[in-house]
């Protein structure tokens, strides 16, 4: 279900929402990669360049999402580009929501908010979700904060870095490890 929106009070272009197919993947690594790592991340606000380098997702993986039953990229056009997208994925009673990744140049204005409540909306429509998790690096207080100021919430359950497979990223400190966050979708 494509959709289309644009920013409360905004005189941007409208933002097309639609599913992504698997002619989006090299678009879509790009703008993840843009997003998190390297020089251009660090336009934005959630760039991990001080605390990972390498990639942080690659076309295969990518295309494993696109291609799942389970699973849906949700992508963001904008002029005909791709500039934000998430990944979601059906687990029963909850959605899991990743990948999330805007633009460098187009952060700060309302685009991640729209994203988001875009994705937890299609998630209770289409799958009947009550809740959405999410895992974020721990040490990324800034975003975790972002999160609970839209009704995400801590749980303090941990999972390890997979410190030693570079298909995440080379760690640049030894204190890594992700926070499960949790949103009740009804």
């Amino acid at each position: 279900m494509d959709t289309t929106t644009a920013p409360t009070g905004s005189t941007t272009p409208e933002f097309r929402f639609r599913d992504a197919v698997p002619a989006d993947v090299d678009a879509l690594v790009a703008l993840v990669e843009s997003a998190y790592r390297g020089e251009s991340s660090r336009a934005g606000w959630t760039t991990e360049a001080d605390i990972l380098q390498g990639q942080r997702t690659d076309p295969d993986g990518v295309l494993a999402i696109v291609e799942s039953p389970d699973a849906r990229v949700l992508t963001v056009e904008q002029g005909g580009r791709i500039v934000a997208c998430c990944q979601l994925e059906h687990r029963g009673t909850h959605a899991y929501f990743g990948m999330f990744a805007v633009s460098p140049t187009a952060q700060g204005g309302g685009l991640g908010r729209l994203v988001l409540a875009e994705a937890e909306r299609r998630s209770r429509a289409e799958w009947g979700a009550t809740e959405m998790h999410m895992t974020v690096i721990s040490v990324r207080e800034d975003l975790i904060a972002w999160y609970e100021r839209r009704g995400y919430r801590r749980t303090g359950r941990m999972t390890p870095f997979p410190y030693g497979d570079d298909r995440f990223g080379v760690p640049q400190r030894d204190d890594l490890q992700f926070e499960l966050l949790v949103k009740h979708l009804v």
